[in-house]
């Protein structure tokens, strides 16, 4: 589980040389303004508002969605975006719609210093279904022009693209960097954050503290919880570079694996040890992460550099993705190169069984291979990928992408669903398409 963080990335926008490339800034500014809770009112109506010292609110409704398709030639274990999700692409369905598709509602409302956002998003869960949950679900305050304060349901400010990461359309690729994004599918939380804007020069900065917890309930009666979640994010504009470094931490308890580590504890102190190591209950998780984005217009390069430590059965790791476009009218080709690697063993001799009569040998045997098959979760994996968009219209833009993944060092990488012929190291391709609009 990787947390990494960032917000104020650029968006990238398209020199003037058609008309579908002419909309491209206004659109991609419609995007971005969708997917930050920090838009919930255009400045001048806020400005004239409190200048009139009147307590009129401004409402506004939006929206935003994917329509995909994801073909994988791989049949031993699902392609997927999220390990939040029930299949994918390759050993449940050649082809998915449950990759990359889904639809989002954004409702913002503004009253002077006062503004909310409710945003609602419709993807699939863990239980195969499409039932929608709230994403967002805040209030903001602006303490004075500088310094605002938010509580409630926030988006953890993890990765570049925290704030849009499920806004397709602006995204220059069909979906984030798999090895990088989707080792961290909890991204909001419940609780508060204070952000400073303060500039040095032709220096932006943006200084972003928060305190939380999440508490979520998946399927099948698995829960995440994380509580004494602490963060603090620190980005900065300058021309065509914008960047973030963050640190992150929190305590993690969740249900995986519990079967599993009642059993071992009944071998006794080794499986008490065993069981003390990777048990996944109330655990210190510690994340470092750094990112940076030059896009000075007809082309951008932007890299994520990310650490995690969590002591426990989700692994230490660390990920790390670079990508770059070149943008010819309409038309964005680009590509990128992506990884993941485990910071500890995926693999571990388990209980010993020398010296145990059978009756015992066998079970402890069986709780062995169990070990090692959630062990094998911890994502080892390289991608590399090409595609191209298309901005076809005004708020649509199409998306064709092409990827190599390969799970590596006897992990499953990112994929879900593996089957008993599933082999580590075995590259297998990924072809995609995506229809994205903003409304």
């Amino acid at each position: 589980m990787h947390l990494t963080f960032n917000s104020g990335a650029r968006l990238p926008a398209a020199p003037v040389s058609s008309p579908a490339a002419a909309a491209r800034p206004r659109a991609l500014l419609a995007a971005s303004l969708l997917a930050g809770s920090l838009a919930a009112v255009p400045l001048a109506a806020q400005a004239q508002t409190e200048a009139e010292g009147t307590s009129t609110p401004t409402w506004k409704l939006s929206g935003f969605g994917t329509l995909g398709m994801v073909h994988s030639n791989g049949r031993s274990a699902d392609f997927t975006a999220s390990v939040l999700r029930k299949d994918g692409a390759g050993a449940s369905h050649a082809w998915s719609p449950d990759v990359d598709s889904r639809l989002g509602a954004q409702l913002d409302l503004g009253m002077g210093p006062w503004s909310a956002v409710l945003q609602v998003v419709s993807e699939q869960r863990l239980d195969g279904s499409y039932r929608p949950e709230v994403e967002w679900a805040n209030v903001k305050y602006q303490l004075t022009p500088e310094i605002a304060v938010r509580a409630g349901r926030i988006a953890l400010p993890v990765f570049l693209a925290a704030e849009y990461r499920k806004v397709g359309y602006a995204l220059p690729w069909v979906r984030t960097p798999v090895d990088v994004y989707g080792t961290l599918p909890i991204s909001s939380s419940d609780g508060i954050d204070a952000t400073w804007r303060w500039s040095t020069g032709a220096v932006r900065h943006n200084t972003q503290v928060l305190a939380g917890r999440t508490d979520r309930d998946l399927a099948n009666g698995l829960k995440i919880r994380a509580g004494n979640v602490r963060g603090i994010s620190h980005s900065i504009e300058y021309g065509a570079l914008s960047g973030r470094v963050t640190a992150f931490g929190g305590r993690l308890t969740t249900g995986i694996g519990r079967e599993l580590f009642d059993a071992l504890r009944m071998f006794g102190p080794p499986g008490n040890a065993l069981a003390d190591r990777y048990a996944i209950e109330d655990k210190r998780v510690r994340m470092l992460s750094a990112g940076a984005t030059y896009d000075p217009g007809p082309w951008f390069v932007t890299a994520e550099y990310g650490q995690t430590r969590t002591s426990s059965l989700l692994g230490d790791g660390t990920s790390m993705y670079v990508g770059a476009g070149w943008r010819q009218g309409a038309f964005t080709p680009y590509a990128g190169f992506a990884k993941v690697r485990a910071d500890m063993p995926t693999r571990d001799p388990g209980l010993p069984t020398t010296g145990l009569p059978p009756q015992l040998a066998i079970p402890a045997q069986q709780l062995n291979a169990g070990l090692n098959t959630f062990l094998s979760t911890i994502p080892v994996q390289s991608t590399w990928s090409a595609g191209v968009r298309w901005d076809a219209a005004p708020d649509i833009a199409l998306k064709l992408q092409f990827d190599r993944v390969r799970p590596a060092d006897g992990s499953r990488g990112t994929l879900i669903n593996q089957q008993p012929d599933f082999r580590s190291g075995r590259a297998f391709g990924i072809a995609s398409v995506a229809l994205d609009f903003v409304f």
